[in-house]
């Protein structure tokens, strides 16, 4: 991975992922919010389902397209979390980096999160 791809990882906030749908066996791209947490990296949205995250729990391969600073298409793997003391420590994490002054109980129960793996 070059530097130009590693400096948006940690700044660029807006992407769209390509996933599998779940039903359909067919390329879905999106856009959603990627967010870093110490050198860990997850999707997350508002609170509410989404389509995305129903995907990437049949099939977690997706491609991550950066598309700010720098476009790329980046191979990688998504792991649900389900865990609700992980749902917690994700969502305090990526609150504290927004601004803090979020609906920190309506994240952590209805906001849909993974953590994504580049191959």
């Amino acid at each position: 991975m070059d530097d130009a791809v590693r400096d948006a990882l940690a700044t660029d906030r807006t992407v769209d992922i390509t996933t599998i749908g779940r039903r359909s066996g067919t390329p879905r791209r999106i856009e959603t919010w990627l967010y870093r947490a110490g050198d860990r990296f997850y999707l997350t949205g508002l609170p509410g389902p989404r389509s995305w995250y129903a995907n990437v729990t049949a099939t977690p391969e997706l491609t991550l397209h950066l598309k700010q600073s720098v476009k790329a298409d980046l191979p990688a793997t998504a792991r649900a979390i389900t865990d609700d003391a992980e749902r917690r420590e994700v969502i305090r994490a990526i609150i504290a980096e927004l601004d803090g002054d979020r609906d920190y109980d309506a994240w952590v129960a209805g906001s849909p999160r993974a953590e994504i793996t580049f191959a």
